[in-house]
């Protein structure tokens, strides 16, 4: 009999993670998949993105508008718990034998206590990562206490899920779905990348995201004016922005990129490009820019530079194209410098992307179908390490 098993996404960043690996449980043939859609997704204001997974085929089987149309933290708090009330209500209808969450975001927190709650065994992709600069952090290692399974990207995190006291076998190493898709995807051709967005494309462009910082006050305005700032200083280099995510002062972010793409004819700003959009314009680009865990996941597997602004992925492993500098237009302009080094960039060709090999998909659908065809004891014993002081 197939397993029923239910996939939260909240984000494009996250479902453009999850496709994979849904058409890879689908075809699989012993799972019978549901879909729940929330927040971000069913905002027009962050591109409605719940379209792109219709347009994929998939059949959504619970949507919920949780997202509010402000962004300061009580609004987040407000977010987290609609979506706590909505998903408490879904799961009293619906009882999957498992519950399939990624990452680290506030609305996956929330629909995990329900899930918790209404005793679901829930599985997640992607604990025992660190963000020192962002608010997911504590979001990720909460997630993790009130997961059964855990599937890690590499196995420094998988060590860290098991310091946390996890069971090491309930802790498999799968790597990054982001590379297998990186590296799998059939990509668009520059000619058609520039069709998709409907803008002509420089011979040298970069590709950027900047996202707020969420445990720092008030920061985000400051430090995209400073990335805008330097950026200015390149005016022979094309950027094209992907918008903010629905984060504290995300908003905040995007009109300010708005109002500068108005003013700059060699920046263009996008609310959302899709998977394929997204991982073409990232493959072309001269260099990819900003704090977003793109640029460290999936961006070294082509073999370009990644600058890493600030402390928002601060603790994440890296790979030797990621090129990390501060908050400041000094900083950055020395970062982009060095991007364009011909030295450096030469050196490129021998970068090791250390979050996997690219056959993740199917290491996830065994690890899940092992563990559902055998009994689940929801009773975790806290799993002690021998300490040495």
């Amino acid at each position: 009999m197939k397993k029923n098993i239910t996939i939260l996404t909240a984000t494009r960043a996250e479902y453009g993670l999850f496709k994979t690996i849904i058409k890879a449980l689908l075809a699989d043939g012993n799972f019978d998949v549901k879909i729940a859609v929330t927040a971000a997704h069913l905002s027009p204001e962050f591109g409605f993105t719940v379209n792109e997974i219709e347009n994929d085929g998939f059949k959504i089987d619970f949507k919920t508008e949780t997202l509010l149309s402000a962004d300061t933290p009580s609004a987040v708090s407000k977010c987290m718990g609609l979506t706590l009330i909505a998903f408490a209500d879904y799961f009293t209808q619906n009882k999957p034998d498992a519950f399939i969450i990624l990452g680290d975001r506030y609305e996956t927190l929330a629909a995990t206590c329900a899930a918790f709650n209404a005793r679901i065994p829930i599985i997640h992709l992607y604990g025992g990562e660190t963000t020192e600069g962002a608010i997911d952090e504590a979001y990720r290692h909460a997630i993790t206490k009130m997961s059964y399974l855990h599937l890690t990207s590499t196995d420094e995190y998988r060590n860290r899920v098991i310091q946390l006291g996890e069971s090491p076998e309930r802790v498999v190493e799968v790597g990054a779905i982001g590379v297998e898709n990186a590296l799998n995807t059939e990509l668009l051709t520059i000619e058609k990348l520039e069709n998709y967005l409907g803008i002509k494309l420089n011979s040298t462009y970069a590709f950027a995201t900047f996202h707020p910082v969420t445990l720092e006050n008030n920061t985000s305005i400051m430090q995209l004016s400073e990335l805008l700032k330097a950026i200015s200083k390149f005016p022979d280099i094309q950027f094209i922005f992907s918008k903010s995510n629905a984060d504290s002062e995300g908003r905040l972010i995007n009109k300010m990129l708005d109002n500068h793409c108005v003013e700059n004819k060699n920046v263009s700003v996008f609310s959302s490009l899709g998977m394929v959009a997204y991982l073409s314009a990232v493959k072309h680009s001269k260099f990819v820019i900003g704090n977003s865990s793109s640029g460290l996941l999936e961006v070294p597997s082509f073999k370009i530079p990644t600058i890493n602004i600030g402390d928002r992925q601060k603790g994440r492993l890296m790979a030797s194209s990621v090129i990390c500098c501060e908050p400041n237009c000094e900083s950055i302009s020395s970062a982009i410098n060095l991007a364009l080094n011909e030295e450096f960039r030469s050196r490129l060709s021998e970068t090791v992307n250390p979050y996997g090999d690219g056959k993740t998909s199917s290491k996830i659908v065994n690890v899940i179908k092992t563990i559902l065809n055998n009994p689940i004891d929801l009773k975790k014993k806290f799993y002690n390490l021998r300490i040495t002081t």
